[in-house]
């Protein structure tokens, strides 16, 4: 006599289902068969994953309104300059602008050797990039590498325009 291959689960959720298992080796199925009966049926699953993607995208919403909400202070209270870009780069442009300035001064300042007087040298240097672009692309940089970063971005000697200006 063969090992069944239609095993009725009472799944974790209370639903009964209907399982084929005839994908599995004959000595595994009992087994999977005990294991799928601690789980949530398929649909119970699915319904606690679009779920629980709402909340994460509820809660990504929330922190980049955050996020934007701290920009938008800090470029007003160090009176950096509006950002230039496409639309849809400049939200971003402003919260990497911000997020990198801040492990700058962090790196630089707060734990490093630096005063006020050469901070307030990089946020001038930091106000001449206005591009998103630049620093959307400087958005995974170190805090401690901006002085470096900045003084490629302005170097007037390149013999071309600058496109970060």
């Amino acid at each position: 006599m063969a090992v069944r291959t239609q095993w009725t689960i009472t799944h974790d959720c209370g639903h009964e289902v209907l399982h084929d298992l005839s994908n599995r080796p004959a000595d595994k199925r009992a087994g999977f068969a005990r294991w799928l009966a601690t789980k949530d049926c398929t649909d119970c699953w699915k319904a606690a994953r679009d779920a629980d993607t709402e909340s994460k995208e509820q809660w990504l919403a929330t922190k980049r309104a955050e996020e934007r909400q701290a920009a938008a202070e800090w470029t007003e209270r160090f009176d950096m300059p509006p950002l230039e870009g496409p639309e849809k780069a400049l939200d971003w442009g402003e919260r990497s602008r911000h997020q990198l300035m801040i492990a700058a001064h962090t790196a630089l300042v707060v734990e490093g050797t630096w005063d006020e007087n050469d901070w307030a040298e990089l946020e001038e240097r930091a106000r001449a990039i206005t591009r998103a672009g630049w620093w959307i692309d400087q958005r995974d940089a170190e805090g401690s590498d901006l002085l470096e970063l900045l003084a490629a971005a302005t170097e007037s000697d390149r013999g071309t325009e600058n496109p970060y200006r």
